[in-house]
């Protein structure tokens, strides 16, 4: 069973879980800087991992940032636009807001931005008639435009391990390091609990989703966190919180996927991820220690 992990409503840790065999590291990766008209990184009052809470939907982390020409978008998942009950996880036939939708982008200035939601793999799939179940369950992407005035505030690079270093288009392979950053109000402000490392365990969906699991699980208000491989490529979005086959891992859908998806049906033209001003650095480099994680089976695509 999933649920999404929208706002904050309930909470699933990795109580009773055995950890198994370490995973080893992967080293540091430095990163292309971007172009010069972002902001400073440290400075930037728009970046990854800001919350965003749309207007008859939710409270989500948002995970990249996006380009499409002049157009300056920031990610978030499908779902926290939706407005039925957690346990909704088709895409296909799941109550959401419409295109337009007011987005207030928590700045970490402290300031509220105002977006809009500019596309919606739900509100897409809907429209299309979309009949392919792997893509209904596994489609969960949307994306905030930021008004052009707030732009010179934006800076594409991932809090505390920077980049991405650019985009994964061939997926994952089980037992993969990854990494991930959440900001749900549940962490109440301890930004330690924030940074996650972990490990890929299966795919699902013919590659559509990753089953993750990491050393502090992802909790409600976590999702869209942006998840990136062990050479810093942004692969997925935190989705959903996953009770059963794996318990207390998380549903992450494969990026490369949804903006395939976007471009091809949303009004967004040729969107592109922005690559992180700053280098990546992997987990042990940023302080932080590698799980140690269950030896689980590899569930079928």
């Amino acid at each position: 069973m999933t649920v999404r992990a929208r706002g904050v409503a309930l909470a699933v840790t990795l109580g009773g879980v055995v950890l198994g065999a370490a995973v080893l590291a992967p080293a540091a990766v430095a990163a292309p800087a971007q172009a010069d008209e972002w902001a400073p990184a440290g400075s930037a009052a728009i970046r990854p991992g800001v919350v965003t809470e749309t207007e008859g939907g939710g409270a989500c982390t948002s995970n990249f940032v996006f380009t499409s020409g002049d157009r300056t978008f920031i990610g978030q998942a499908a779902h926290c636009a939706g407005t039925g009950e957690a346990t909704e996880t088709d895409g296909c036939d799941s109550g959401t807001v419409d295109l337009g939708a007011a987005v207030t982008i928590k700045a970490t200035d402290g300031t509220d931005r105002q977006g809009r939601l500019a596309y919606s793999s739900w509100v897409a799939m809907q429209a299309n008639g979309e009949t392919d179940p792997d893509t209904c369950a596994f489609n969960d992407f949307a994306l905030v435009e930021i008004a052009s005035e707030d732009v010179a505030d934006v800076n594409p690079s991932l809090p505390v391990f920077g980049g991405p270093t650019g985009l994964d288009t061939d997926g994952v392979g089980v037992g993969e390091v990854v990494y991930s950053v959440g900001n749900s109000p549940l962490r109440l402000g301890l930004d330690a609990l924030g940074p996650k490392v972990g490990v890929n365990v299966s795919e699902t969906g013919g590659g559509r989703n990753h089953d993750v699991y990491t050393l502090t699980p992802g909790v409600p208000g976590d999702s869209g966190s942006a998840f990136v491989d062990g050479t810093g490529a942004a692969f997925g979005v935190l989705s959903t919180l996953n009770l059963a086959p794996l318990p207390a891992s998380n549903g992450v859908i494969d990026l490369a996927y949804a903006l395939d998806y976007a471009q091809a049906n949303g009004d967004v033209g040729d969107v592109e991820l922005a690559t992180g001003t700053e280098p990546f650095t992997a987990g042990p480099a940023a302080g932080l220690p590698l799980p140690q994680l269950p030896a689980l089976p590899v569930l079928g695509g």
